[in-house]
């Protein structure tokens, strides 16, 4: 079977390498245009584009697949198959259309839910109790298509966004094999999506990482696993933006933002309901330090009583 894949990040480059230790023909690879990265603003290329160079596969990186151009250039490739998994480019219908078994797609969630650019963040800060990857047949709509196979994980108390995606990368690179193989043998049944239980996982936006010290601890526990690795919460002290890379739930009430207490296990904060143990914080130009080891050497910038604030 003659597979093009379509893919941009790690999570995709994962899948890539799944199916070619499967011994799948690959015969080319779509990935978004090499973008500026790093203080150099250097052209680097995708995760995805450096895997298929090694592997000697043919590179494609159009702007767009609505440009017929680029849609006669998918055609010569006449492929079985197209396996789309995060690469950023809307696929038209004339494209959808071209290879004989269609294009399918791994999706990091359990369809209908989380459809969207950010499901594997929206299920964590949503307190969803699993995750999981869909592999489904894409269609025109936004992750709408029937599915095809479903794996789950559940989504432990300390999962964050990052520990999350290492796990559904490797459930939905097995699932993809696995698919690919059912659909050689002509073994797959779509089941139709009900578009009544559908949520969409909007992209991220930095803004959303803005700590608001009203909300509930419970939510902004969930917040910051969510966003680390990125874009990582953050809040306001004195003048110092700081980072937030862990903490955990506490007992104890106060103004919101307020400083609670201070000490060795953390930094205790208020919240509009509970309060937050912070366990793991950056301050500016430093890097990423346990709170028992900011405060022995910074102690007097963590006195109870201050307040954090909102980043402006």
């Amino acid at each position: 079977m003659r597979i093009v894949f379509a893919g941009t990040p790690e999570f995709a480059a994962q899948h890539l390498q799944a199916l070619l230790d499967a011994k799948r023909d690959v015969v080319a690879v779509y990935t978004q245009p090499d973008r500026p990265a790093g203080r150099g603003h250097k052209l680097m290329p995708s995760p995805v584009k450096q895997l298929a160079l090694q592997h000697g596969i043919p590179v494609y990186q159009p702007q767009t697949l609505r440009d017929p151009a680029a849609q006669t250039e998918l055609a010569a490739l006449q492929a079985d198959l197209m396996v789309v998994v995060a690469y950023g480019l809307i696929l038209p219908q004339a494209v959808l259309d071209l290879p004989c078994l269609g294009c399918i797609n791994s999706h990091a969630s359990l369809l209908p839910r989380w459809r969207g650019a950010a499901p594997i963040q929206r299920a964590i800060e949503a307190g969803d109790a699993e995750s999981g990857v869909t592999v489904m047949q894409m269609e025109a709509g936004l992750d709408t298509g029937p599915m095809l196979l479903k794996v789950s994980t559940p989504i432990a108390d300390d999962d964050t966004g990052g520990s999350l995606h290492d796990r559904l990368a490797e459930l939905g690179s097995n699932a993809v094999v696995e698919a690919v193989a059912a659909l050689e043998a002509g073994t797959l049944v779509g089941e139709v999506q009900d578009d009544s239980q559908a949520t969409y996982a909007h992209k991220l936006n930095k803004d959303e990482a803005r700590i608001d010290w009203s909300r509930p601890a419970i939510e902004l526990e969930r917040l910051v696993r969510a966003f680390h690795p990125w874009p990582i919460c953050h809040s306001q002290l004195d003048e110092a933006a700081v980072k937030i890379h862990a903490t955990r739930p506490a007992a104890g009430q106060g103004a919101p933002g307020q400083i609670l207490d201070a000490g060795k296990d953390g930094l205790h904060v208020a919240c509009g309901t509970g309060s937050l143990l912070l366990t793991r914080l950056q301050l500016p130009n430093g890097k990423p330090l346990n709170f028992s080891d900011l405060y022995n050497s910074r102690r007097e910038q963590f006195t109870p009583g201050k307040v954090f604030q909102q980043c402006r």
